[in-house]
């Protein structure tokens, strides 16, 4: 397959047509960080939101040294709140620890929740172990969707001591909440993780019980608890 044209793709992306451009940018995948990210930046302030969120979502995959820049910008003064959720989701993309920061400052600072939610998963992403305070904070939070990513950051980052912190959680009235919950333990490897587990291998929700037999053999594998 002949490589994309960077002049066409150029072009394309300063169409009146809506559909030409989201082609254009679709088509950097196929291109280098260092060739795509200029392009992806001629888009960062379309007027259609979709396209700016497909943007912000190639600098997360195209990682050159001024993404990081550019990502932290539009989530630190972006006042569309989904763009900024988009943002912080790019930055854990990244994998950059100078991230911590500025995830942990979008997740007391925003006032939306799904920002909120974008910052405690892109922390799990980006696998600081000093993310612990703010993931066990997040755990309290009110949106059971903020308590799900905590508790999958909480496991991404293998957070031992966060075990006693997320076991609560075993007789969550939510599924997901409980399946999360699961598939972290897979990470932590602690007898207090293995007797969760056996209990959530017996859970009425099939998602969850097949979360636990795959965590559960992952522990035995790994480190033949029993």
């Amino acid at each position: 397959m002949a490589a994309p044209n960077l002049e066409v793709i150029a072009t394309q992306l300063e169409s009146p047509n809506l559909r030409d451009r989201m082609v254009a940018l679709a088509s950097l995948r196929h291109i280098s960080a260092d060739d795509a990210v200029p392009l992806i930046k001629k888009v960062l302030d379309d007027e259609s939101l979709q396209l700016r969120s497909m943007a912000i979502f190639a600098l997360g995959i195209k990682k050159t040294p001024e993404c990081y820049s550019i990502l932290v910008k539009i989530l630190e003064t972006d006042p569309d709140y989904g763009i900024r959720a988009d943002a912080a989701g790019a930055l854990g993309y990244l994998e950059d620890n100078r991230a911590l920061e500025v995830l942990s400052r979008a997740f007391y600072e925003d006032t939306d929740w799904l920002v909120r939610f974008s910052a405690a998963v892109s922390l799990g992403n980006i696998k600081d172990p000093r993310a612990h305070d703010i993931l066990i904070q997040a755990l309290n939070s009110e949106e059971i969707v903020i308590q799900q990513a905590a508790i999958s950051a909480l496991g991404e980052i293998r957070d031992i001591d966060s075990v006693t912190h997320i076991l609560r959680f075993a007789q969550s009235e939510d599924w997901l909440v409980r399946q999360r919950l699961a598939e972290a333990l897979g990470n932590l490897p602690t007898p207090k993780s293995v007797s969760a587990l056996k209990y959530l291998e017996k859970d009425s929700h099939e998602n969850v019980a097949e979360a636990a037999r795959i965590s559960l053999q992952k522990l035995e594998e790994s480190n033949n608890l029993s």
